[in-house]
């Protein structure tokens, strides 16, 4: 799958349903060789990460990178924290909105830009169970007029 020279390696469809996300930013990921290659082969899950500050430096917490298959000994480690290349006045900015707001660091999606890994995470906010359920009957709602519109 390929968007605006980007080829998607995942897309954490959890994210969007669990939070409602405001502000977006891309970052590059400081990775070792064997996850590159396996993110080459789409071997990665998003489901349960998020980003954390840590020293001025954000990371990207359990995020599930599968050991690559013919790799050696030196094999990474599955769920270790990894580094999230961002500008200095963006992790100011990511600094002062988790804290003061209680917002959190959700990735959206996993992709391939110019032969380098890159991931977009977003500014989230947990939903509450009743917004999930206006969304869950807003979309099976939107989804009977598509279908009556079509029969029509």
């Amino acid at each position: 799958m390929a968007e605006n020279g980007r080829k998607i390696i995942t897309v954490n469809r959890r994210a969007r349903f669990d939070y409602e996300i405001s502000d977006v930013f891309e970052a590059g990921l400081a990775l070792q060789g064997t996850e590159v290659k396996s993110l080459r082969q789409g071997h990665v899950n998003l489901k349960d990460a998020y980003g954390d500050v840590q020293n001025g430096e954000v990371y990207l917490m359990n995020a599930h990178i599968d050991p690559y298959e013919q790799g050696n000994r030196n094999n990474h480690e599955p769920e270790r924290p990894r580094k999230l290349l961002l500008h200095k006045q963006e992790i100011r900015r990511l600094i002062g909105k988790t804290q003061e707001r209680g917002l959190t660091l959700i990735p959206t999606r996993m992709y391939f830009a110019g032969g380098k890994a890159k991931v977009e995470i977003g500014l989230a906010k947990g939903k509450k169970t009743y917004d999930k359920r206006q969304d869950l009957k807003r979309r099976t709602a939107d989804r009977d007029i598509e279908r009556a519109l079509r029969e029509r």
